[in-house]
């Protein structure tokens, strides 16, 4: 918070950041002005541990690349990765905004 304290004030960032293990561990962070935005990297973790995580960190959002896409296979059919896609998205939704 020092250095953006330092930011002129029409200066506006996003912070990409691994899920913390800590609760609501950038909430602080957050609610600095120059701060539009904490979003939650995946960081390695199951699609399941990774949404657990995110939603004991209120405020943070999902940008979850290979969580969201581990249960997709070349072999499903349309059908069947439509319906993987879907619930991923429903999942990490869900998480973002617990």
């Amino acid at each position: 918070n020092e250095h953006l304290t330092k930011l002129d004030s029409d200066v506006k960032v996003m912070f990409k950041l691994t899920i913390p293990t800590v609760n609501n561990l950038y909430a602080d962070l957050m609610k600095n002005p120059h701060v539009v935005r904490v979003v939650a990297l995946s960081g390695g973790y199951s699609q399941d541990e990774a949404c657990h995580l995110l939603s004991l960190n209120h405020g943070m959002i999902a940008s979850f690349s290979r969580a969201f896409a581990q249960d997709l296979r070349y072999q499903q059919t349309d059908e069947e990765f439509d319906a993987t896609v879907k619930a991923a998205i429903a999942k990490i939704y869900a998480a973002s905004i617990a």
